[in-house]
Protein backbone atom coordinates (compact mmCIF):
# COMPACT_ATOMS: atom_id res chain seq x y z
CA UNK A 1 0.00 0.00 0.00
CA UNK A 2 1.76 3.26 -1.00
CA UNK A 3 2.12 6.10 1.45
CA UNK A 4 -1.03 7.85 0.55
CA UNK A 5 -3.03 4.87 0.76
CA UNK A 6 -1.61 4.51 4.25
CA UNK A 7 -2.87 8.20 5.28
CA UNK A 8 -6.36 7.78 3.79
CA UNK A 9 -7.00 4.45 5.39
CA UNK A 10 -6.19 6.19 8.80
CA UNK A 11 -8.44 8.69 8.35
CA UNK A 12 -11.31 6.61 7.33
CA UNK A 13 -10.36 4.56 10.72
CA UNK A 14 -10.50 7.04 12.38
CA UNK A 15 -13.44 9.15 11.38
CA UNK A 16 -15.47 5.30 12.24
CA UNK A 17 -15.06 5.91 16.19
CA UNK A 18 -15.48 2.92 18.13
CA UNK A 19 -17.21 1.36 14.48
CA UNK A 20 -20.37 1.04 13.31
CA UNK A 21 -21.63 -1.38 15.67
CA UNK A 22 -21.68 1.04 18.51
CA UNK A 23 -22.29 4.17 16.21
CA UNK A 24 -25.61 2.03 15.80
CA UNK A 25 -26.05 1.82 19.58
CA UNK A 26 -25.33 5.84 20.11
CA UNK A 27 -28.60 6.55 17.51
CA UNK A 28 -30.33 4.16 19.22
CA UNK A 29 -30.29 5.99 22.81
CA UNK A 30 -31.47 9.28 21.03
CA UNK A 31 -27.83 10.71 20.91
CA UNK A 32 -26.00 11.76 17.94
CA UNK A 33 -22.01 11.10 17.63
CA UNK A 34 -19.12 12.88 18.24
CA UNK A 35 -18.82 14.08 14.56
CA UNK A 36 -22.23 14.25 14.09
CA UNK A 37 -22.51 17.15 16.42
CA UNK A 38 -19.40 19.11 15.30
CA UNK A 39 -21.36 19.20 11.47
CA UNK A 40 -24.72 20.72 13.27
CA UNK A 41 -22.29 23.30 15.35
CA UNK A 42 -19.90 24.58 12.75
CA UNK A 43 -20.14 25.91 9.50
CA UNK A 44 -20.06 24.08 6.48
CA UNK A 45 -16.42 22.76 5.61
CA UNK A 46 -14.83 25.11 8.59
CA UNK A 47 -13.74 22.27 10.85
CA UNK A 48 -10.19 21.73 10.86
CA UNK A 49 -9.02 18.63 13.33
CA UNK A 50 -6.65 18.72 15.17
CA UNK A 51 -5.04 15.01 16.94
CA UNK A 52 -6.58 12.83 14.42
CA UNK A 53 -3.84 10.43 14.69
CA UNK A 54 -3.58 10.58 18.80
CA UNK A 55 -3.26 7.12 20.43
CA UNK A 56 -3.51 6.05 24.21
CA UNK A 57 -0.42 5.08 26.07
CA UNK A 58 -2.07 2.09 28.32
CA UNK A 59 -0.56 -0.99 27.69
CA UNK A 60 -2.08 -2.53 31.05
CA UNK A 61 -5.52 -4.57 31.21
CA UNK A 62 -5.11 -5.65 27.33
CA UNK A 63 -5.51 -2.05 26.80
CA UNK A 64 -2.36 -2.37 24.03
CA UNK A 65 -4.67 -4.50 21.67
CA UNK A 66 -7.68 -1.67 22.02
CA UNK A 67 -6.25 1.07 19.91
CA UNK A 68 -8.37 3.96 18.38
CA UNK A 69 -7.00 7.01 16.61
CA UNK A 70 -8.11 10.06 18.50
CA UNK A 71 -8.51 8.07 21.51
CA UNK A 72 -12.32 9.33 22.12
CA UNK A 73 -12.39 12.69 21.31
CA UNK A 74 -12.09 15.00 18.28
CA UNK A 75 -10.67 18.56 18.56
CA UNK A 76 -9.70 21.31 16.47
CA UNK A 77 -11.26 24.42 15.47
CA UNK A 78 -13.91 26.38 12.85
CA UNK A 79 -16.38 29.14 12.94
CA UNK A 80 -19.54 29.59 14.02
CA UNK A 81 -21.53 31.93 12.03
CA UNK A 82 -17.93 33.03 10.80
CA UNK A 83 -16.45 33.71 13.85
CA UNK A 84 -13.38 31.13 14.92
CA UNK A 85 -14.25 28.77 17.82
CA UNK A 86 -11.80 26.32 19.70
CA UNK A 87 -14.06 23.30 19.92
CA UNK A 88 -13.75 19.21 21.63
CA UNK A 89 -16.53 16.61 21.07
CA UNK A 90 -15.77 13.42 23.28
CA UNK A 91 -16.96 10.22 21.53
CA UNK A 92 -18.88 7.45 23.42
CA UNK A 93 -18.23 5.24 20.99
CA UNK A 94 -14.59 4.89 22.10
CA UNK A 95 -14.30 3.10 25.90
CA UNK A 96 -17.06 5.11 26.68
CA UNK A 97 -15.90 8.53 25.61
CA UNK A 98 -13.88 8.35 28.79
CA UNK A 99 -10.83 10.50 30.02
CA UNK A 100 -7.05 9.35 29.30
CA UNK A 101 -3.89 11.07 29.04
CA UNK A 102 -3.80 11.67 25.41
CA UNK A 103 -7.24 12.59 25.43
CA UNK A 104 -6.95 15.33 28.07
CA UNK A 105 -3.78 16.63 26.28
CA UNK A 106 -5.77 16.95 23.82
CA UNK A 107 -8.23 19.06 25.03
CA UNK A 108 -5.59 20.72 27.03
CA UNK A 109 -3.93 22.19 23.72
CA UNK A 110 -6.80 23.38 22.11
CA UNK A 111 -7.41 25.36 25.39
CA UNK A 112 -3.87 26.84 24.92
CA UNK A 113 -4.70 28.07 21.70
CA UNK A 114 -7.66 29.42 22.73
CA UNK A 115 -6.23 31.38 25.25
CA UNK A 116 -3.35 32.41 22.60
CA UNK A 117 -5.26 33.54 20.02
CA UNK A 118 -8.37 34.78 22.66
CA UNK A 119 -11.06 32.42 20.99
CA UNK A 120 -13.97 31.26 22.60
CA UNK A 121 -14.22 26.99 23.68
CA UNK A 122 -16.92 24.81 23.28
CA UNK A 123 -17.04 21.58 24.43
CA UNK A 124 -19.71 18.79 24.22
CA UNK A 125 -18.89 16.32 26.96
CA UNK A 126 -20.46 12.65 26.66
CA UNK A 127 -18.25 10.61 28.39
CA UNK A 128 -18.46 7.89 31.15
CA UNK A 129 -15.39 9.80 33.46
CA UNK A 130 -11.72 9.07 34.13
CA UNK A 131 -10.70 5.73 32.47
CA UNK A 132 -10.00 3.04 35.06
CA UNK A 133 -7.06 1.42 33.29
CA UNK A 134 -4.79 4.15 33.31
CA UNK A 135 -5.12 5.13 37.70
CA UNK A 136 -3.97 8.23 38.54
CA UNK A 137 -2.67 9.54 34.87
CA UNK A 138 -6.49 10.20 33.64
CA UNK A 139 -7.31 11.70 37.02
CA UNK A 140 -4.40 14.41 36.58
CA UNK A 141 -5.48 14.79 33.19
CA UNK A 142 -8.83 16.22 34.44
CA UNK A 143 -6.45 18.82 37.02
CA UNK A 144 -4.96 19.65 33.61
CA UNK A 145 -8.02 20.90 32.31
CA UNK A 146 -9.50 22.01 35.55
CA UNK A 147 -6.74 24.58 35.62
CA UNK A 148 -7.00 26.04 31.79
CA UNK A 149 -10.73 26.20 32.45
CA UNK A 150 -9.56 28.68 35.57
CA UNK A 151 -6.88 30.37 33.58
CA UNK A 152 -9.46 30.95 30.53
CA UNK A 153 -12.09 32.09 32.75
CA UNK A 154 -12.59 35.60 31.85
CA UNK A 155 -10.07 35.54 29.42
CA UNK A 156 -12.70 33.96 26.68
CA UNK A 157 -16.20 32.51 27.11
CA UNK A 158 -16.33 28.93 27.51
CA UNK A 159 -19.28 26.92 27.04
CA UNK A 160 -20.15 23.17 28.15
CA UNK A 161 -22.97 21.11 26.65
CA UNK A 162 -23.57 18.07 28.48
CA UNK A 163 -25.02 16.00 25.76
CA UNK A 164 -24.51 12.25 27.73
CA UNK A 165 -23.26 11.02 31.29
CA UNK A 166 -20.64 12.99 33.37
CA UNK A 167 -20.17 12.02 36.37
CA UNK A 168 -17.69 12.27 39.30
CA UNK A 169 -14.40 14.40 38.87
CA UNK A 170 -15.73 15.18 35.51
CA UNK A 171 -18.42 17.72 36.37
CA UNK A 172 -15.81 20.40 37.24
CA UNK A 173 -14.54 21.51 34.03
CA UNK A 174 -18.15 22.26 32.86
CA UNK A 175 -19.21 24.15 36.67
CA UNK A 176 -16.35 26.14 36.21
CA UNK A 177 -17.06 27.34 32.47
CA UNK A 178 -19.29 30.32 31.80
CA UNK A 179 -22.52 28.27 30.23
CA UNK A 180 -23.86 24.87 30.97
CA UNK A 181 -26.61 23.07 28.50
CA UNK A 182 -28.16 19.78 28.96
CA UNK A 183 -30.06 17.61 26.76
CA UNK A 184 -33.77 16.33 28.51
CA UNK A 185 -33.24 12.42 29.12
CA UNK A 186 -30.25 11.45 27.80
CA UNK A 187 -27.60 13.75 30.13
CA UNK A 188 -27.01 13.52 33.52
CA UNK A 189 -24.68 15.11 36.12
CA UNK A 190 -23.45 14.18 39.57
CA UNK A 191 -20.56 13.73 41.77
CA UNK A 192 -21.61 10.50 43.16
CA UNK A 193 -23.81 8.28 41.09
CA UNK A 194 -27.78 6.45 42.41
CA UNK A 195 -25.51 3.14 44.09
CA UNK A 196 -23.37 5.11 45.77
CA UNK A 197 -26.21 7.27 47.13
CA UNK A 198 -28.47 4.09 48.25
CA UNK A 199 -24.90 3.08 49.75
CA UNK A 200 -24.22 5.77 51.76
CA UNK A 201 -27.83 7.34 52.75
CA UNK A 202 -30.33 5.06 51.58
CA UNK A 203 -32.05 7.00 48.98
CA UNK A 204 -33.30 5.40 46.16
CA UNK A 205 -33.21 7.76 43.13
CA UNK A 206 -32.64 7.62 39.52
CA UNK A 207 -29.91 8.93 37.41
CA UNK A 208 -32.66 11.34 35.82
CA UNK A 209 -33.81 12.39 39.53
CA UNK A 210 -30.46 13.04 40.63
CA UNK A 211 -28.72 14.90 38.11
CA UNK A 212 -30.54 14.83 34.93
CA UNK A 213 -31.15 18.27 32.92
CA UNK A 214 -34.79 19.18 34.49
CA UNK A 215 -33.12 18.75 38.20
CA UNK A 216 -30.57 20.79 37.68
CA UNK A 217 -32.52 23.71 35.64
CA UNK A 218 -34.96 23.84 38.43
CA UNK A 219 -33.37 22.73 41.52
CA UNK A 220 -29.76 23.27 41.70
CA UNK A 221 -29.61 25.42 39.13
CA UNK A 222 -26.20 23.68 38.11
CA UNK A 223 -27.18 24.06 34.22
CA UNK A 224 -28.25 27.09 32.64
CA UNK A 225 -30.52 25.96 29.71
CA UNK A 226 -32.12 22.59 29.41
CA UNK A 227 -32.92 21.42 26.09
CA UNK A 228 -35.43 19.03 24.31
CA UNK A 229 -33.04 17.22 22.17
CA UNK A 230 -29.41 17.51 20.82
CA UNK A 231 -30.62 19.89 17.68
CA UNK A 232 -32.10 22.08 20.08
CA UNK A 233 -28.73 22.08 22.26
CA UNK A 234 -26.73 23.00 19.52
CA UNK A 235 -28.90 25.57 18.38
CA UNK A 236 -28.72 27.46 21.85
CA UNK A 237 -25.04 27.27 21.80
CA UNK A 238 -24.77 29.12 18.66
CA UNK A 239 -27.18 31.63 19.68
CA UNK A 240 -25.41 32.24 23.00
CA UNK A 241 -22.27 33.02 21.18
CA UNK A 242 -23.55 35.42 19.40
CA UNK A 243 -24.31 37.71 22.18
CA UNK A 244 -20.57 37.43 23.43
CA UNK A 245 -17.28 38.71 21.68
CA UNK A 246 -14.29 36.70 21.28
CA UNK A 247 -12.53 38.21 24.15
CA UNK A 248 -12.69 39.61 27.26
CA UNK A 249 -10.40 42.06 25.25
CA UNK A 250 -13.14 42.96 22.16
CA UNK A 251 -17.09 43.88 22.01
CA UNK A 252 -19.69 41.54 21.22
CA UNK A 253 -20.51 41.99 17.31
CA UNK A 254 -23.30 44.91 16.37
CA UNK A 255 -26.04 43.76 14.19
CA UNK A 256 -27.10 45.98 11.95
CA UNK A 257 -30.72 48.01 13.01
CA UNK A 258 -32.78 50.73 11.42
CA UNK A 259 -34.28 53.54 13.64
CA UNK A 260 -37.82 53.67 14.14
CA UNK A 261 -40.58 54.91 15.69
CA UNK A 262 -39.88 53.71 19.04
CA UNK A 263 -42.54 54.22 21.11
CA UNK A 264 -43.91 51.57 22.96
CA UNK A 265 -47.46 52.41 24.14
CA UNK A 266 -48.48 48.91 25.76
CA UNK A 267 -45.74 49.42 28.65
CA UNK A 268 -48.15 52.66 29.90
CA UNK A 269 -50.50 50.32 30.76
CA UNK A 270 -48.35 47.20 32.54
CA UNK A 271 -48.64 48.53 36.12
CA UNK A 272 -51.57 46.85 37.90
CA UNK A 273 -53.07 50.14 39.78
CA UNK A 274 -53.38 47.46 43.09
CA UNK A 275 -49.64 48.00 44.21
CA UNK A 276 -49.47 44.35 45.67
CA UNK A 277 -50.63 42.65 41.98
CA UNK A 278 -48.56 40.65 39.90
CA UNK A 279 -47.72 41.47 36.42
CA UNK A 280 -45.05 39.68 34.39
CA UNK A 281 -41.36 40.68 34.35
CA UNK A 282 -40.76 39.75 31.03
CA UNK A 283 -43.79 41.43 28.77
CA UNK A 284 -41.76 44.76 29.86
CA UNK A 285 -38.25 42.81 28.16
CA UNK A 286 -39.86 42.16 25.18
CA UNK A 287 -41.11 45.39 24.44
CA UNK A 288 -37.49 47.61 25.17
CA UNK A 289 -35.56 44.98 23.56
CA UNK A 290 -34.97 44.50 19.89
CA UNK A 291 -37.15 42.14 18.28
CA UNK A 292 -37.43 38.45 19.47
CA UNK A 293 -34.05 39.13 20.78
CA UNK A 294 -34.11 38.18 24.48
CA UNK A 295 -32.67 34.84 25.32
CA UNK A 296 -33.02 33.78 29.00
CA UNK A 297 -30.51 32.36 30.86
CA UNK A 298 -31.62 29.85 33.98
CA UNK A 299 -35.37 29.80 32.75
CA UNK A 300 -36.60 27.29 35.27
CA UNK A 301 -34.12 28.17 38.49
CA UNK A 302 -35.30 31.12 40.65
CA UNK A 303 -37.98 32.72 39.23
CA UNK A 304 -38.23 35.21 40.95
CA UNK A 305 -35.44 37.46 38.99
CA UNK A 306 -34.95 37.08 35.00
CA UNK A 307 -31.71 37.42 33.39
CA UNK A 308 -30.76 36.57 29.64
CA UNK A 309 -29.31 38.28 27.03
CA UNK A 310 -30.65 40.66 24.35
CA UNK A 311 -30.23 43.30 22.09
CA UNK A 312 -31.03 46.78 22.02
CA UNK A 313 -30.83 48.94 18.91
CA UNK A 314 -28.39 46.10 17.87
CA UNK A 315 -26.26 46.05 20.29
CA UNK A 316 -25.81 42.94 23.07
CA UNK A 317 -26.80 43.58 26.89
CA UNK A 318 -27.57 41.81 29.89
CA UNK A 319 -30.67 41.94 31.54
CA UNK A 320 -31.55 41.53 35.39
CA UNK A 321 -34.88 41.68 36.53
CA UNK A 322 -36.93 41.06 39.10
CA UNK A 323 -39.79 39.15 38.32
CA UNK A 324 -43.49 40.85 40.46
CA UNK A 325 -45.00 37.29 39.09
CA UNK A 326 -42.87 34.94 41.55
CA UNK A 327 -42.94 35.71 45.55
CA UNK A 328 -43.60 38.85 44.08
CA UNK A 329 -40.09 40.04 42.71
CA UNK A 330 -38.28 39.38 46.39
CA UNK A 331 -34.35 38.97 45.93
CA UNK A 332 -33.53 36.02 48.13
CA UNK A 333 -30.20 33.07 48.36
CA UNK A 334 -30.62 31.71 44.75
CA UNK A 335 -31.93 34.48 42.97
CA UNK A 336 -29.18 36.68 44.44
CA UNK A 337 -26.57 33.87 43.24
CA UNK A 338 -28.27 33.58 39.95
CA UNK A 339 -27.95 37.21 38.90
CA UNK A 340 -24.46 37.97 40.31
CA UNK A 341 -22.83 34.85 38.16
CA UNK A 342 -25.01 36.40 35.52
CA UNK A 343 -23.67 40.37 36.04
CA UNK A 344 -20.06 39.39 36.72
CA UNK A 345 -19.72 37.13 33.23
CA UNK A 346 -21.51 40.44 31.60
CA UNK A 347 -18.71 42.27 33.08
CA UNK A 348 -16.15 40.47 32.40
CA UNK A 349 -16.72 40.39 28.52
CA UNK A 350 -17.42 43.80 27.99
CA UNK A 351 -21.21 43.26 27.76
CA UNK A 352 -23.47 46.42 29.19
CA UNK A 353 -26.20 45.71 31.93
CA UNK A 354 -29.66 46.54 31.92
CA UNK A 355 -31.38 46.17 35.70
CA UNK A 356 -35.14 46.53 35.70
CA UNK A 357 -36.42 46.97 39.26
CA UNK A 358 -39.34 45.96 40.99
CA UNK A 359 -38.48 44.44 43.86
CA UNK A 360 -40.16 44.64 47.59
CA UNK A 361 -37.03 43.28 49.55
CA UNK A 362 -35.56 40.51 50.86
CA UNK A 363 -37.01 37.16 51.68
CA UNK A 364 -37.44 37.27 55.66
CA UNK A 365 -37.31 33.61 57.40
CA UNK A 366 -35.62 31.71 59.27
CA UNK A 367 -34.82 29.19 55.83
CA UNK A 368 -32.79 32.42 54.59
CA UNK A 369 -30.91 33.44 57.27
CA UNK A 370 -29.68 30.21 58.42
CA UNK A 371 -28.68 29.25 54.63
CA UNK A 372 -26.80 32.74 54.49
CA UNK A 373 -29.15 35.18 53.00
CA UNK A 374 -26.15 38.28 54.28
CA UNK A 375 -23.47 36.79 52.12
CA UNK A 376 -25.44 35.03 49.24
CA UNK A 377 -27.50 38.71 48.87
CA UNK A 378 -24.08 40.36 49.17
CA UNK A 379 -22.69 38.73 46.46
CA UNK A 380 -25.27 40.48 44.05
CA UNK A 381 -24.46 43.65 45.52
CA UNK A 382 -20.91 42.66 45.08
CA UNK A 383 -20.89 41.74 41.44
CA UNK A 384 -23.11 44.94 40.49
CA UNK A 385 -20.59 47.34 42.50
CA UNK A 386 -17.67 45.98 40.75
CA UNK A 387 -19.20 45.77 37.18
CA UNK A 388 -17.19 48.49 35.19
CA UNK A 389 -19.49 47.92 31.67
CA UNK A 390 -22.31 50.38 31.03
CA UNK A 391 -25.44 50.20 33.52
CA UNK A 392 -28.73 51.64 32.84
CA UNK A 393 -31.49 51.24 35.44
CA UNK A 394 -35.25 51.28 35.55
CA UNK A 395 -37.35 51.45 38.38
CA UNK A 396 -40.30 50.10 37.50
CA UNK A 397 -42.72 50.23 40.63
CA UNK A 398 -41.35 48.83 44.09
CA UNK A 399 -37.34 49.81 45.04
CA UNK A 400 -37.79 49.15 48.95
CA UNK A 401 -35.40 49.06 51.65
CA UNK A 402 -31.66 47.40 51.16
CA UNK A 403 -32.94 45.67 47.72
CA UNK A 404 -32.88 49.11 45.96
CA UNK A 405 -29.30 49.69 46.89
CA UNK A 406 -28.48 45.94 45.27
CA UNK A 407 -30.81 46.51 42.47
CA UNK A 408 -28.06 49.18 40.54
CA UNK A 409 -28.45 51.86 41.89
CA UNK A 410 -26.92 55.03 41.31
CA UNK A 411 -25.01 54.73 45.22
CA UNK A 412 -23.12 51.30 43.65
CA UNK A 413 -21.81 53.14 39.95
CA UNK A 414 -24.94 52.98 37.78
CA UNK A 415 -24.62 55.17 34.86
CA UNK A 416 -28.01 56.30 33.98
CA UNK A 417 -30.84 55.35 36.78
CA UNK A 418 -34.52 55.85 35.10
CA UNK A 419 -37.79 55.46 37.29
CA UNK A 420 -41.55 55.03 35.70
CA UNK A 421 -44.07 57.34 37.47
CA UNK A 422 -45.60 54.17 38.96
CA UNK A 423 -41.95 54.09 41.36
CA UNK A 424 -41.68 53.77 44.69
CA UNK A 425 -38.51 54.21 45.98
CA UNK A 426 -39.00 54.27 50.34
CA UNK A 427 -36.75 52.15 52.90
CA UNK A 428 -40.01 49.61 52.92
CA UNK A 429 -43.83 49.48 52.12
CA UNK A 430 -46.22 52.23 53.49
CA UNK A 431 -48.08 50.37 55.68
CA UNK A 432 -45.27 49.14 57.86
CA UNK A 433 -43.83 52.07 57.35
CA UNK A 434 -47.12 53.49 58.67
CA UNK A 435 -47.05 51.31 62.11
CA UNK A 436 -43.43 51.90 62.98
CA UNK A 437 -43.49 56.01 62.53
CA UNK A 438 -47.28 56.43 63.76
CA UNK A 439 -47.26 53.75 66.01
CA UNK A 440 -48.58 56.12 68.96
CA UNK A 441 -51.38 57.95 67.05
CA UNK A 442 -52.45 54.42 65.92
CA UNK A 443 -52.55 53.29 69.58
CA UNK A 444 -54.29 56.44 70.83
CA UNK A 445 -57.28 56.77 67.93
CA UNK A 446 -60.59 55.20 68.62
CA UNK A 447 -60.63 53.84 65.54
CA UNK A 448 -56.72 52.02 64.97
CA UNK A 449 -57.69 50.69 61.58
CA UNK A 450 -58.99 54.01 60.02
CA UNK A 451 -56.20 55.69 61.47
CA UNK A 452 -53.98 53.12 60.10
CA UNK A 453 -54.70 53.16 56.78
CA UNK A 454 -54.60 57.00 57.00
CA UNK A 455 -51.37 57.19 58.09
CA UNK A 456 -50.71 54.79 55.42
CA UNK A 457 -51.86 57.41 52.68
CA UNK A 458 -50.02 59.54 54.58
CA UNK A 459 -46.58 57.88 54.18
CA UNK A 460 -47.47 56.67 50.48
CA UNK A 461 -48.09 60.08 49.15
CA UNK A 462 -44.84 61.46 50.96
CA UNK A 463 -42.58 58.81 49.88
CA UNK A 464 -44.14 55.86 47.42
CA UNK A 465 -43.25 57.96 44.49
CA UNK A 466 -39.66 58.29 42.01
CA UNK A 467 -39.77 62.27 43.21
CA UNK A 468 -37.69 62.49 46.62
CA UNK A 469 -35.07 60.06 44.81
CA UNK A 470 -35.38 62.69 41.64
CA UNK A 471 -34.84 66.12 43.45
CA UNK A 472 -31.45 64.27 45.47
CA UNK A 473 -30.50 63.02 41.92
CA UNK A 474 -30.39 59.18 42.46
CA UNK A 475 -32.48 58.99 39.67
CA UNK A 476 -31.58 60.98 36.67
CA UNK A 477 -34.94 61.26 34.85
CA UNK A 478 -38.56 60.04 35.47
CA UNK A 479 -39.84 59.01 32.08
CA UNK A 480 -42.93 57.87 30.04
CA UNK A 481 -43.09 53.98 30.38
CA UNK A 482 -43.82 54.23 26.37
CA UNK A 483 -40.25 56.59 25.76
CA UNK A 484 -38.15 53.78 28.04
CA UNK A 485 -36.87 51.89 24.76
CA UNK A 486 -36.03 55.57 22.88
CA UNK A 487 -34.17 56.33 26.32
CA UNK A 488 -32.40 53.12 26.03
CA UNK A 489 -31.36 53.08 22.61
CA UNK A 490 -30.01 56.79 23.35
CA UNK A 491 -27.87 55.75 26.38
CA UNK A 492 -26.01 52.73 25.30
CA UNK A 493 -25.18 55.23 22.64
CA UNK A 494 -23.67 57.88 24.94
CA UNK A 495 -21.81 55.17 27.17
CA UNK A 496 -19.97 53.03 24.45
CA UNK A 497 -17.13 54.29 24.88
CA UNK A 498 -16.79 54.33 28.62
CA UNK A 499 -13.73 53.75 30.80
CA UNK A 500 -13.37 52.66 34.69
CA UNK A 501 -9.75 53.02 36.19
CA UNK A 502 -9.54 50.62 39.29
CA UNK A 503 -7.53 50.75 42.11
CA UNK A 504 -4.53 48.33 41.66
CA UNK A 505 -4.81 44.88 42.85
CA UNK A 506 -5.10 41.28 42.23
CA UNK A 507 -8.41 40.38 42.66
CA UNK A 508 -11.61 41.55 45.31
CA UNK A 509 -12.54 38.86 48.02
CA UNK A 510 -16.22 38.76 46.57
CA UNK A 511 -18.13 36.29 49.16
CA UNK A 512 -18.13 33.10 48.27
Amino acid sequence: MDKVSVLKAKQEEALQGGGAKRIEGQHKKGKLTARERLQLLLDEGSFEEIGMMVQHRCRDFGMEKEIYPGDGVVTGYGTVNGRLVYVYSQDFTVFGGSLSETHAEKICKIMDLAIQNGTPVVGLNDSGGARIQEGVVSLGGYADIFYRNVKSSGVVPQLSAIMGPCAGGAVYSPAITDFILMVENTSYMFVTGPNVVKTVTHETVTSEELGGAHTHASKSGVTHFACANEVECIDHIKRLLSYMPQNCEEEAPVYAYEAGDETREKLNNIIPENPNQPYDIKEVIEEVVDADSFLEVHKEYAENIVVGFARIGGRSVGVVANQPAFLAGVLDINSSKKGARFVRFCDAFNIPLLVLVDVPGFLPGTDQEWHGIITNGAKLLYALSEATVPKVTVITRKAYGGAYDVMNSKHIGADLNYAWPTAEIAVMGAKGAAEIIFKKEIAEATDHDAKWKEKELEYTDKFANPYGAAARGFIDEVILPSATREKLIKAYKMLENKAVSMPKRKHGNIPL
